[in-house]
């Protein structure tokens, strides 16, 4: 089990940094226009808000998810597991880590872990 370079965790710190910021900003965006919205009385204004808030709350859940993910990542980097594999303990291919530095999972491991849930879902 090799380490990664320390060139390489850093450009991928300062990636989780940056999407973490955009996707705070997406969320105060998103809380924004959803707080602006008119919410009318009639049946056809409320059908709209409740599609808005379901649209508004999924949206909302993705995004923190991802945030906690980010937050993963960059504890990993603090700690000094950064790049690892969950599924197989090996090091994340760079090209996948550099795309998406908050993966948990080599393309190896992403695959097992799909199998697995897949099975599951059968029983």
């Amino acid at each position: 089990m090799s380490k990664l370079d320390n060139l390489v965790i850093q450009e991928c710190k300062i990636k989780l940094i940056n999407k973490k910021k955009e996707v705070l900003n997406r969320l105060h965006e998103l809380a924004r226009d959803f707080n602006s919205l008119d919410k009318g009385r009639d049946e056809v204004d409320l059908s709209t808000a409740n599609l808005a808030e379901n649209q508004y709350l999924s949206t909302n859940k993705q995004l923190r998810e991802m945030i906690l993910e980010i937050d993963a990542a960059l504890f990993r980097i603090q700690s000094g597991h950064f790049g690892f594999c969950e599924e197989t303990d090996e090091l994340i291919e760079l090209p996948r880590l550099m795309s998406i530095p908050w993966t948990r999972l080599s393309i190896e491991g992403a695959e097992i872990r799909e199998s697995l849930k897949s099975r599951y879902l059968r029983v």
